[in-house]
């Protein structure tokens, strides 16, 4: 964790470390294992510790939190819309392994039920969820749901998320002071807050069909 921090560190007083979280986040959505979250977090971390965020301090060369927050939302936005293109682009071959999946099928039906009945909300809950993002993503393409269904709760999960995530960098580190320290309880925020999602997701009733 050090490790990763004091990398991330060395990154932030170059326009780099934009590139570095646009493309983590960009891509997260087909491989959920890279820590995207992780990377913003620390991000937020290491440049509120660079501008002297305990003294209000605000020097240059360091990345700015609102274009930080910004970047990584436009990133989000942007994974989701790739993916969901591939999926409504995918046909039979997608249909047919999405419908060997109860947990795939599950989902997509309630995400389905929720768009059509303007309850997004349970796109932006997913984002936060490990996972999630993807299956809703890709849900949303595979059933073929119109994209200005999609596209505004997606723009806010996104917004949602980075804003959540650069905040408890910057927070923590202005509170904490340490930079380890925040970015240590930054992250213990950060898969409380998906362990959280994930629990609600799966607490959803689902939605029946009008009549």
């Amino acid at each position: 964790m050090l490790e990763s921090v004091a990398k991330v560190g060395s990154l932030t007083a170059t326009p780099w470390i934009y590139v570095v979280v646009a493309l983590s986040v960009l891509l997260d959505v087909f491989l959920p294992v890279l820590p995207s979250g992780v990377l913003v977090v620390t991000a937020a971390t290491a440049a509120a510790a660079g501008t002297g965020a305990a003294t209000g301090q605000v020097p240059h060369g360091v990345p700015d939190i609102l274009a930080l927050t910004l970047c990584a939302a436009t990133a989000s936005v942007l994974g989701d819309l790739v993916a969901y293109r591939v999926a409504r682009r995918g046909g039979e071959r997608l249909d047919r392994a999405i419908a060997r999946s109860r947990r795939l099928s599950t989902a997509q039906e309630r995400l389905g039920a929720a768009l059509t009945r303007g309850g997004g909300a349970l796109v932006v809950l997913a984002r936060f969820a490990p996972a999630g993002r993807s299956v809703v993503s890709f849900g949303a393409g595979a059933t073929h749901r119109r994209v200005r269904e999609f596209l505004p709760w997606s723009a806010l999960a996104g917004l949602s998320w980075a804003a959540y995530s650069v905040a408890l960098g910057y927070y923590a580190t202005r509170w904490l002071g340490a930079a380890w320290l925040a970015t240590g309880v930054s992250v213990g925020a950060l898969f409380a807050a998906g362990a959280g999602a994930a629990y609600l997701m799966r607490r959803t009733p689902r939605i029946p069909e009008a009549s």
